[in-house]
């Protein structure tokens, strides 16, 4: 069981790592099960889809992406990012993605490089083959800077997921995604 968790937070900091020296300059994070996440996070977090249609569907409108920091070498393309309501721009959900270059089409990688479409929706609108696997759920309590980024009041508590996704049978793209807090969305 600690090994399994070890290996959790693992592939959650080599994500962050990326951007941020560690992982407490983003936020406290808590691993969850699916049946300990408030009842609003399940269904956005506890799934085997794309984030990207998930939120859409939540807030009945499409997302924009807003691309704040890349890393690219030979074998990665890695982004920080923001998802955006295109109906007001209000922040759904901040994610950490890195993918293996070598596992996708030129055509795709050069969509995903323009940085304006969602990576959800530029797999989808090319038909790669895709598998969403769940890694793990978590509670966070975001530090200020993701907090501003995130455009949410202080100390409110926010959850998300680090998961991956497979193209065509190939492990290609490493995920962390966290969803606005839920409570700044009124139904």
């Amino acid at each position: 069981m600690k090994q399994r968790l070890e290996r959790k937070v693992d592939f959650l900091e080599s994500l962050t790592d990326l951007f941020y020296p560690t992982l407490n300059l983003l936020g406290a994070f808590e691993l969850r099960q699916e049946s300990e996440l408030p009842v609003a996070y399940r269904g956005l977090l506890a799934h085997h889809s794309h984030m990207t249609v998930t939120v859409e569907r939540r807030h009945g409108c499409a997302v924009d992406v807003q691309v704040i920091r890349t890393l690219r070498d030979d074998q990665h393309y890695s982004r920080e990012i923001l998802l955006r309501r295109q109906s007001d721009r209000r922040v759904v959900q901040y994610g950490i993605v890195r993918l293996a270059t070598g596992a996708l089409a030129t055509d795709v990688l050069s969509e995903i490089f323009s940085e304006g479409i969602p990576l959800g929706r530029v797999l989808i609108q090319h038909g790669v083959l895709t598998q969403v696997q769940l890694l793990a759920l978590w509670q966070i309590k975001p530090t200020e800077t993701l907090a501003d980024l995130m455009e949410m009041p202080s100390g409110m508590t926010t959850c998300g997921r680090t998961a991956l996704i497979y193209c065509d049978g190939e492990p290609a793209i490493e995920l962390l995604e966290i969803v606005a807090a839920e409570e700044t969305f009124p139904e």
